[in-house]
This record gives C-alpha cells, structure tokens and sequence, in this order.
C-alpha cells in the first residue's frame, strides 16, 4: 500500500450539470470519498487510459444514474447547453 502523498488542494467553482452531481456525490458517498477525492481518482485513471470503476461499481452507477434520471452518456459531453429557463 501506498504512503500518503501530500499535496496543495484548491477549492473551486464548477459547474456540472445537475442529475451529474446527483450520481457523483452518491457514488463518492458509497467508497466512503469526497466528492473532491471521487473526481481526483476518475481524473487521473482517465489521464492513464484506465477504467476508475470495477464491474460491481458499474452496476451501482447504472442503478443510481436510474434513480436520478440520468440518460446522459459521454456522447453527450460536447453538446451540452445551458438551459436558458
């Protein structure tokens, strides 16, 4: 197991879309993360070409992407818009 490694954390301001956050901060709260610690580690496998999630955690966020309504896939990613309402 690897020691910890310290680093500079910043806060931030983001804005992500809704039924997105949802599903995020669930999963994050099912591995016992932050949200902040949850996206450092889907970052940085996706920076390495690697899969972040095993096959039972993929179950899991299908189930939750139901609950919450989320029908977004990564086709999505480089059209979403800002609903003006």
């Amino acid at each position: 197991m690897m020691d910890g490694i310290p680093v500079e954390r910043v806060q931030t301001g983001v804005r992500i879309e809704k039924r997105l956050l949802k599903v995020l901060k669930a999963v994050a709260d099912l591995h016992d993360l932050t949200l902040g610690d949850l996206l450092e580690g889907i970052v940085l496998h996706a920076f390495e070409g690697t899969v972040p999630f095993d096959e039972q955690s993929l179950a899991k966020i299908a189930e939750l992407k139901a609950v919450f309504g989320l029908d977004l896939t990564a086709d999505a990613s480089h059209h979403l818009v800002e609903d003006p309402a």
